[in-house]
This record gives C-alpha cells, sequence and structure tokens, in this order.
C-alpha cells in the first residue's frame, strides 16, 4: 500500500468554537529514518483524558491545538532501513506514554497529550515504542490495549490469581479489567447506577461468576461489598471516583489489599480519608502502565485467547464522524469503549 503525500487529521480546535475538533490537511515526511516506522491507522478509541482535554479541564500540561487520542492499531506501510523488529503488513499498537518503556522513566510523553495524537490517518513512530498485537485481535479490539487495557493491567497489581476485585463502573477499565478477572480466576464486583449496564456486565462471564451492586439501590454500596465477601472485604480496588468514593472504597479493602488510585491522578484533595495512608493497604497511582506492562498484557491476552468484542460500545463511528463520538463519551451513554473505526 502506498502512502500519500497528505493525510487528513483532527486536531483540538482553539482559535474556532470551543469543545471542538478541526480537521486539517497534514504533510507526511518524503523518507523515513532509519529507525522509523510509518503505519496506517485503523481504529482508534477514545479515553475521558480526550474530553478533558477538548473541554480544557485536564489538569496535566497538553499541546493546545495537538492532535488528540492516545490509543489506535495500524498497519505498517513502510519501514526505515534499520528496522528489524517489524516488516510491511505487521499488526501494531504505539505504546501509550513514548519514553515509558521500564516504569522507572522520570519524563511524561504521552500520545494526545505532550505528544501529537492519533486521530489521524497515518502517522510516523520510531520502531522502540511500537509493539506487535495478538494477531486474532480485530482493529478496534487491538484500539483498546494501550490506556485502558494497560491501566486495568496495572490497576489490577498483574500477574495475580484468585481473589476479589471491585471494579468501579462499567467505562473502558473496569470492562478490561472484568474480562482480565475472570480469565485470572479473579472474583469480580462491579458497581453502576444503571441495571441495564450491569446485566451486560454480566454477561462477560458465566451465570454466577460475576456479582454487581448497583450503588443508588444500595448507597451504602460498601457495606453489600462486605456482606458479598463474608466480611473480610476485596483484595483489590480500581479507585475511579476520587474524593467522593474514597471513603467507602477503603471500607470495602480487605488487610493488605491494594487500592489502584485511578480516577484522581490530579492530587488527592484536602476531604481525602486519612485511613488512605494505613500501612495495611497498599497505594498505587496508576498513570497507565510501560511497554513492558503492555508486552505482558499482550502475552497474557494471546495466552487466554481472550476475545475483546464485549468491552466495545455498540455505536462505532466513522473517522467523519468523530466529533460525534466525542460528544457520545461526554454524554456518558456508552457502555464499555467508544471506538473510531476509520
Amino acid at each position: 500500500m502506498a502512502a500519500p503525500q497528505t493525510y487528513k487529521a483532527y486536531r483540538r480546535s482553539k482559535g474556532g468554537i470551543p469543545k471542538t475538533l478541526e480537521l486539517t490537511t497534514e504533510e507526511l515526511p518524503l523518507t523515513l529514518g532509519a529507525d522509523q516506522v510509518l503505519i496506517k491507522i485503523h481504529a482508534v478509541s477514545l479515553n475521558y483524558r480526550d474530553i478533558a482535554m477538548l473541554h480544557g479541564t485536564y489538569p496535566v500540561e497538553y499541546l493546545d491545538e495537538g492532535i488528540p487520542v492516545s490509543d489506535c492499531a495500524g498497519e505498517v506501510i513502510s519501514v526505515g532501513s534499520g528496522v528489524h523488529d517489524f516488516k510491511v503488513g505487521n499488526h501494531v499498537t504505539p505504546i501509550f506514554d513514548l519514553n515509558n518503556f521500564t516504569g522507572t522513566e522520570d519524563e511524561r510523553n504521552c500520545l494526545g497529550g505532550e505528544a501529537e495524537g492519533v486521530l489521524r490517518e497515518y502517522a510516523v513512530f520510531h520502531q522502540n515504542v511500537l509493539l506487535h498485537v495478538p494477531e486474532y485481535l480485530s482493529w478496534e479490539e487491538a484500539a483498546c490495549l494501550a490506556c485502558a487495557g494497560v491501566t486495568a493491567w496495572t490497576a489490577l497489581d498483574m500477574p495475580r490469581s484468585k481473589g476479589t476485585a471491585l471494579l468501579q463502573g462499567t467505562g473502558g477499565v473496569s470492562m478490561f479489567a472484568l474480562l482480565i478477572c475472570l480469565a485470572a480466576g479473579i472474583r469480580p464486583i462491579v458497581t453502576s447506577s444503571s441495571d441495564e449496564k450491569l446485566e451486560a456486565a454480566k454477561s462477560f462471564g458465566s451465570p454466577g461468576s460475576i456479582d454487581t451492586i448497583n450503588y443508588r439501590t444500595h448507597p451504602e454500596w460498601d457495606e453489600e461489598v462486605l456482606r458479598l465477601t463474608n466480611g473480610r472485604g476485596v483484595d483489590v480496588v480500581i479507585e475511579n471516583g476520587g474524593p467522593n468514593t474514597a471513603t467507602k472504597s477503603l471500607a470495602s479493602i480487605a488487610r493488605r489489599g491494594v487500592v489502584s488510585l485511578v480516577g484522581f491522578l490530579g492530587g488527592l484533595s484536602a476531604s481525602t480519608p486519612p485511613d488512605l495512608f494505613l500501612p495495611a493497604l497498599r497505594k498505587r497511582g496508576i498513570s497507565v502502565g510501560s511497554k513492558v506492562d503492555e508486552k505482558n498484557l499482550c502475552d497474557f491476552l494471546s495466552e487466554k485467547e481472550i476475545n475483546l468484542k464485549g468491552i466495545l460500545d455498540q455505536k462505532v463511528f466513522s473517522f467523519e464522524e468523530s466529533q460525534d463520538a466525542f460528544d457520545y463519551l461526554y454524554s456518558g451513554k456508552h457502555f464499555g469503549k467508544v471506538i473510531i473505526k476509520f
């Protein structure tokens, strides 16, 4: 497949209407560097950070008029002379943080934020930031790995087996974590305010394999967690809600359990419960993960042959409908991952 000289991309509009995307024409380099790989992007998935940046509420510095979105799957179109791990036709995905290879690096350079994102038809990457995706995954499924998949993997403190996990909500991270739990033998408890979404989550497993709690029906949902675990509490909590849910999350955790802080990495508020610092707990601020984490996730998916179709929202958007996809995610009507397929 020959690459064109120009391609279409969406950028965050700064001078135009706020909270909107602007379609632009971008140029491809005439030649690739020795270590560079050109990919044609086939699908992307959205994360709430993409909405926050578009609305100007994201707490971390990012490119004002940058290309949004961090998660994609694409096909290798051409490679530089020094590329050794990839060839034309390979299915690949870039890592979320282009500087995070082992988890020990300090400086962030995240796609769709500090670095130009992937809501575009083509992109050039250094070979070191790319990974082969499991061959059985569709473009849509593979587009969910870099952020939601890796965040779920690290938030569950994988690899682990057995035990119990509390998954807050039915968004992309929690539903990806649900699939990992079922494959690893971890008992999941899913919370939501929607009985319809909880029923959809139950369909991921066999009858009785997934516990659910409607937190509107059970406002003291931590007590329901303790009831479901015979008073012990869960071994890991994927904490999405921030200070508003932290107190109940802490009441739900077993001794020496893990609280993975996914929802308020921007900082703990003054009202954050002091119990969060008890030595009997292990607290982990989750900022997605490293290339090593994503490779381990991909190996796990391939070994277990996990079907990811269930985490995809039934409504799939075209590239031309990208603004509609952002608005849909913002509306909160989605279940799982919102996909844009090119």
